[in-house]
Formats: structure tokens, C-alpha cells, sequence
């Protein structure tokens, strides 16, 4: 069994800024990349969350998997779109990665192809799947809940207001995040698709 929230990324560690792309002669705080960050994010969320992206746009696809993470934090990151080759406390071994994303977007097509689950527990299983693969460096997290919400757009419904800084806190919501992973990693999703339930 996985256990998908040992160390739930929603913000860059301090402690590794190797692949920063922002100017070198200027010293940053954890909060300054944060805010780049999410400048960035907000780019990919206008693209395809203001209106339901067609499956040109969001093919859910393996490149298109990696291309988003990159539109996500490729302006802050080089490392952004690229694959890990790491360990890391949370995911599959870096030598799976390759083969379990791939595996994810085939499922997607089944899921989607044979309406195997409404949409809303389609969109459950990405996310909570993403999260368990974890196949970046870092963002994976934001990725997950991107990836959800687009097929949540894609498929007539409304995007999940996850509010990123609450999750980035010790608080209820993020208490109520972690369990709802948690309990999905035993095969529980009811709490889970709750959250993707809650939309705009």
C-alpha cells in the first residue's frame, strides 16, 4: 500500500533551490517563491479552467501530463515538465515513474471511454493516483488538484476552489485534505470526492 501524504508539497522546501530559474543576484524567501509560483500557476489555471478546455487542449495524455507541469512552474524551474530521477519521501520508486504515469492516462481513457465512474470520482482517482505516483521533483501536489480540476472543466463541471494557502497550513482544511488521501490510499474515496464535490 502507498501512503500518499507523507509529505504533502504544497510549497517548495527552502533547503533546495537548485534548478531556481529566477535572477541569482537577488536572495529569495520561501514566500517569494511561493508567490512566483502561484503567477505561474495562475497562467495555467486561466488557460484551462475559464472555460471547459476541449481534448485538444487537454488530451490527458502522457506528454500533455508533463507539459502542464511545465506551463505550471516552468517559469520559476528548470526542472519543471521533467520527470524525477530521485527518491523521494512520497511516490513510486523514481525507476516506475515512467511506467505508472503511463498507466494513469490509459486508465483515464477507460474510465472516460466506459463512463466506469461519474465524474466527479473520475476526477477523485487522478488526483489521488498523481499524488501517489508523484512524478516531479516538486508541484506534485498542485499538479494533482490541477489535473482534477480540468477534467472536472473538461466534463461540464466547475473547478474546485481548493485554496492552495490554506492547504499549506497546519489548519482543519489541510487536516481534512490529508485524511481524505489517506483514506483513499485504503480504497475509501467517499471523503475524497466530497472535496471535488466542493466547486466555485
Amino acid at each position: 500500500m502507498i501512503d500518499s501524504t507523507k509529505s504533502i508539497d504544497d510549497a517548495t522546501p527552502l533547503d533546495d533551490t537548485s534548478g531556481l530559474k529566477l535572477p541569482k543576484n537577488q536572495v529569495y524567501t520561501l514566500k517569494d517563491i511561493y508567490e512566483k509560483e502561484a503567477q505561474n500557476i495562475a497562467n495555467a489555471t486561466i488557460k484551462y479552467l475559464s472555460a471547459p478546455p476541449s481534448k485538444k487542449e487537454a488530451s490527458f495524455s502522457y506528454i500533455w501530463m508533463m507539459d502542464l507541469h511545465k506551463e505550471m512552474f516552468g517559469e520559476v524551474w528548470d526542472w519543471a515538465g521533467k520527470l524525477r530521477k530521485i527518491e523521494l519521501s512520497i511516490g513510486v520508486k523514481a525507476y516506475l515513474v515512467t511506467e505508472e504515469l503511463k498507466k494513469l492516462c490509459d486508465d483515464i481513457e477507460y474510465w472516460d471511454k466506459n463512463k466506469t465512474y461519474d465524474v466527479f470520482e473520475t476526477a477523485t482517482r487522478i488526483h489521488h493516483k498523481a499524488v501517489q505516483i508523484h512524478p516531479f521533483q516538486n508541484g506534485n501536489g498542485r499538479w494533482s488538484r490541477m489535473l482534477a480540476n480540468i477534467y472536472l472543466r473538461q466534463n461540464g463541471k466547475m473547478p474546485v476552489k481548493w485554496q492552495e494557502d490554506s492547504l499549506a497550513k497546519e489548519n482543519p482544511k489541510r487536516s481534512e485534505y490529508i485524511q481524505a488521501l489517506k483514506e483513499a490510499d485504503k480504497g475509501n474515496f467517499e471523503s475524497l470526492i466530497k472535496l471535488h464535490r466542493k466547486t466555485y
